[in-house]
């Protein structure tokens, strides 16, 4: 009878094992995330700060793939602005959608190793 019990452990080992590196391997790809939006945050946020310093008048170029576009201040101004706002509410978004899968690995693994346990003792 301990041959059995020992399969079922140690097929439960081993989908644990799975469900810890597909959770490691989420983990690291929404650090990333996290991280490159950010970067994109804080790079519109330092130049809506340096076009700030200049005169309301001034006309700027705009960047469009491998063209430029003459644009006013307050457009350049407005965009950085919004492009502020959308990264920060990803980062907010990644953050509730991370905390949920985790919460549903943390119970998934917990009945897991629960049943696990039960094996084990069984064994004893």
């Amino acid at each position: 009878m301990a041959a059995p019990v020992d399969l079922e452990l140690k097929k439960a080992f081993t989908e644990l094992q799975a469900k810890v590196i597909d959770t490691q391997q989420k983990v690291k790809l929404a650090d990333i995330q996290i991280e490159q939006l950010n970067r994109t945050k804080k790079h519109a946020h330092l130049t809506d700060t340096e076009i700030m310093t200049l005169v309301d008048e001034t006309n700027m170029y705009e960047g469009v793939g491998r063209m430029f576009i003459l644009q006013s201040k307050e457009v350049i101004h407005s965009q950085l602005l919004e492009k502020q706002k959308i990264a920060e509410e990803k980062i907010k978004e990644l953050e509730v959608v991370f905390e949920q899968y985790l919460e549903q690995a943390a119970c998934t693994s917990g009945r897991r190793g629960l049943q696990a346990e039960g094996l084990a003792n069984m064994k004893t």
